[in-house]
């Protein structure tokens, strides 16, 4: 979201910092979650009823959109890096809101497995 603001306010500058700082933070996330999956038992989610047909609708879509996105993020760093912007924002516009929605689903997906519908929380 701070990319995007400061990308709006012509801010190129901090928009590609924010950015690389973005994909960092992505890439170091999923290689802590595919550890952790690889080596420990997965958490099961709690929920019942409505509730695990929200959960797994939100799970599927979000691990779907996740990896389809790779590839656009990957040509989206490298036009940039080309400095090709105009192809940059183009494809951006299209590549940014699935990115919000996977970074919004991820959240929710923790919230809901580990907080809101674990065994052990206090509900």
């Amino acid at each position: 979201m701070w990319g995007f603001l400061a990308i709006k306010a012509g801010k190129r500058e901090l928009h590609e910092k924010i950015m690389k700082m973005a994909v960092v933070t992505s890439a170091v996330f999923l290689t802590s979650y595919l550890y952790y999956h690889f080596n420990y038992q997965s958490y099961k989610f709690g929920g019942q009823g409505i509730w695990r047909l929200i959960y797994f609708f939100i799970l599927i879509s979000h691990i779907c959109l996740a990896v389809l996105q790779l590839p656009f993020i990957f040509r989206m760093l490298w036009l940039a890096h080309k400095s090709r912007f105009k192809e940059h924002a183009k494809l951006a516009r299209k590549v940014w809101p699935v990115w919000m929605y996977t970074s919004i689903t991820g959240v929710l997906v923790y919230l809901m497995l580990y907080i809101l519908f674990s065994p052990m929380s206090p509900t």
